[in-house]
């Protein structure tokens, strides 16, 4: 069993879960002491599923509030909204020395918080809109800060969400434990209750996503001063018929170097915020850019390296699933065991994992359900070409060799227009793989949804395919014909089957 140097004890070890980083949803944290990731509100603006959405609405109705109060110059409205804001020490993200403690986010703060936006001019003005702007403009706030304000304001789905994973891996809950202050977006305003979490040690655990946690925010002070602030500061100087930045070259172009820009303007937060309250409209766009463009999910070896936890195994998953005896009695081990596989084979394009999810008010259920976030390759093609994808639903079979219409009908019968029509049929072999293929793409001609089964064979190809992109090196020397570099997300097997089904 891996783990860290020091002797610390991650959330998998502690309660024997039996799976690494690679195959968890959720970030696997120690149990003392802290992850430096953040949770980015940039990612949770892009998730598409249910959990995303009500995520955002939270985040979007309080920040409103708060800058309603600061604009409306209601400082008890301010305070009290700020000041329920207290240190999430239960997630294990950020930096702390030692025993993890937050970044000392306590109610002071929050009163602080609310000071210092009230006396903002960029909060008045409108240039501050969403909570990751306070770390462009406001002192002393950055991704911590951020990171720590959001997980107080989504306490209420992370709550949601670490019950449902302690159901899945058989982590023991404790009834009656404090939730911390919660946000209603319904009421905007916060609420206590007792509910059912983990208790790590002496202390409460809330367990994080890994897909909406990064190193650093999607919003960066950084990249706008020097992609976006700068170059317009350039070309204002460049305009200016006496400017003292613009220097003549030997051959009579006229240049502005950015440490002139940097001399003269500043770099600082101040200085940030002063020129851009003269230039809102180059801030506005540069949010507007942001927010178009999702961020890409940190990846398998990001958090691997930041959190000191192995990469994913993707042979011992594959020998776990093919390990496993067919037949019911192993049923639910395959399940799991399929789950791990496809968790980590499709991670970050396939996401947030949901066992046994109930449909039709549960007159019906499919084995897992996965959300879609990707942005490039096999899932992100789905997408681009009008095929409703949002959810990805997997049907798990351990039989021997009688899969055929009944089971292609019960994954194809979970489909709807709103949750998605597309999904995989997991099995052990087929006894006629072929006649089964051409079923599948019967039912695709037959606009009944979009369906790739794939057996023990073809786990081992994607996995194989999967490892020649992970493990990809340059042919040196350089072939004369350019090489293409395999990437993960492409799954050129998906690809083939989908082909398949629709020419």
């Amino acid at each position: 069993m891996f783990r860290n140097p020091g002797g610390f004890v991650r959330v998998s070890e502690y309660y024997g879960i039996g799976r690494s980083q690679g195959a968890l949803d959720f970030v696997d944290v120690d149990i003392t002491d802290d992850v430096p990731v953040y949770i980015d509100p940039g990612m949770i603006r892009h998730l598409p599923d249910d959990w995303g959405k009500e995520c955002l609405l939270m985040l979007t109705t309080f920040f409103d509030s708060v800058l309603d109060a600061v604009r409306k110059n209601d400082k008890k409205r301010a305070r009290y909204l700020l000041g329920h804001l207290g240190e999430p020490n239960e997630t294990h993200l950020g930096f702390s020395a030692g025993r993890s403690a937050g970044r000392g986010f306590g109610k002071q703060m929050g009163v602080t918080l609310a000071e210092k936006l009230a006396a903002s001019q960029a909060a008045q003005t409108g240039l501050i809109e969403d909570l990751e702007d306070t770390a462009f403009f406001i002192e002393k706030v950055g991704k911590d800060i951020v990171s720590d304000i959001t997980t107080n304001i989504i306490r209420g789905p992370l709550i949601a969400y670490t019950q449902q994973m302690a159901t899945v891996f058989g982590i023991p809950m404790e009834e009656g434990v404090a939730s911390g202050a919660a946000w209603n977006p319904h009421s905007q305003d916060w609420e206590h209750g007792y509910v059912r979490l983990p208790i790590a040690g002496d202390r409460k655990l809330l367990l994080v996503p890994k897909v909406i946690v990064r190193r650093d925010l999607h919003m960066s002070r950084s990249e706008y001063y020097r992609n976006h602030l700068v170059p317009a500061l350039q070309s204002e100087e460049l305009d200016k018929p006496s400017s003292r930045l613009v220097r003549t070259l030997k051959d009579g172009s006229r240049r502005v170097w950015v440490g002139d820009i940097k001399a003269h303007y500043g770099s600082t937060k101040p200085d940030v915020t002063r020129e851009s309250l003269l230039r809102p409209d180059i801030y506005a766009n540069y949010r507007e850019i942001k927010r178009k463009s999702a961020p890409p999910p940190i990846s398998h070896g990001e958090l691997s390296e930041i959190s000191n936890t192995p990469l994913p195994d993707y042979e011992k998953l594959l020998t776990d699933v093919l390990q496993t005896p067919a037949g019911k009695d192993s049923a639910g081990e395959y399940h799991r065991r399929i789950e791990a596989l496809l968790s980590a084979v499709f991670y970050p394009s396939l996401v947030m994992p949901e066992l046994e999810e109930e449909l039709h008010a549960g007159r019906k259920r499919v084995d897992i359900s996965y959300t879609n976030v990707a942005q490039s390759g096999f899932f992100a093609f789905l997408g681009k070409h009008k095929i409703k994808s949002t959810y990805v639903m997997v049907e798990c079979k351990n039989y021997g060799k009688e899969v055929g219409n009944p089971e292609l009908d019960q994954l194809s019968s979970r489909f709807s227009p709103l949750r998605g029509q597309f999904g995989i049929l997991a099995c052990r072999s087929f006894e006629d793989k072929d006649r089964f293929l051409k079923r599948c793409r019967d039912t695709a001609l037959d606009y009944r949804g979009f369906v790739i089964a794939l057996d023990d064979d073809d786990l081992r190809e994607l996995v194989a395919d999967v490892l020649e992109a992970v493990n990809w090196i340059p042919a040196d020397p350089p072939p004369a014909e350019p090489e293409v570099q395999p990437r993960v997300e492409n799954y050129p097997l998906l690809f083939r089957r989908f082909k398949a089904l629709v020419n």
